[in-house]
């Protein structure tokens, strides 16, 4: 299947932030790091303490990593950094396009086109692993966004881990193509629906970064 395939940047390389959302996991964390370090200078307790707890800050100073982008031009971008888990197409005509992220994964998501949101729908359900077909059912955060396209339709799916997604723009929202829209917290998956006529250029297994890897076909 031709494809257009967009190398992932090095995050490490870019100038990056922390994304939004991530105090309430990352500061009690990094505090902990922080106090069994200073302890461990008079304490082999507590210096046994500090080597979990400080590769566990800096395990979460990488997940919640967010990168500066220099966004892709073109109709529809990927959302999500990820691993394109399933392309199906769908009984509107429309075509699903499913992206998996691993907790290795940036996590914060970004709008495939411009457009303005007009809805964002919180859905309670499960936390199935998001690769499993059973995560249909998972709490996930449905999002429309009204493009030169017409409606897309945008699905946030929490993982097993995700217990928590975080929209960072309420309904009636003017985004820009690659801004940041959101965050889910450790392993998810998220789903884009291409309207009818609009042709995939990604295929299965295909790596994808938010904001910069195209996935639909001139």
């Amino acid at each position: 299947m031709p494809h257009s395939q967009t190398s992932a940047p090095r995050d490490g390389l870019l100038k990056g932030r922390l994304a939004r959302g991530a105090s309430p996991w990352l500061l009690p964390t990094v505090a902990t790091a922080a106090i069994s370090l200073a302890r461990a200078r008079k304490s082999g307790r507590w210096a046994a303490v500090a080597v979990p707890t400080t590769a566990l800050a800096a395990g979460m100073l990488w997940f919640f990593r967010d990168p500066e982008r220099e966004i892709t031009q073109g109709r529809v971008i990927s959302p999500a950094d990820g691993v394109v888990q399933s392309i199906m197409p769908w009984k509107d005509g429309r075509t699903r396009v499913a992206i998996f992220m691993s907790p290795l994964n940036v996590h914060v998501n970004r709008a495939p086109l411009a457009g303005t949101v007009t809805s964002v729908e919180h859905i309670p359900g499960g936390f199935v692993p998001a690769f499993n077909k059973e995560s249909e059912n998972n709490e996930r955060v449905v999002w429309h966004f009204d493009t030169e396209l017409g409606d897309i339709e945008m699905i946030q799916i929490a993982g097993a881990v995700a217990r928590r997604i975080v929209p960072y723009v309420p309904q009636g929202t003017k985004v820009e193509q690659g801004e940041r829209i959101g965050l889910i917290r450790f392993g998810s998956r998220v789903d884009i629906y291409l309207p009818e006529g609009v042709e995939v250029d990604v295929e299965v297994g295909q790596v994808t970064t938010a904001g910069v890897t195209r996935i639909d076909r001139d």
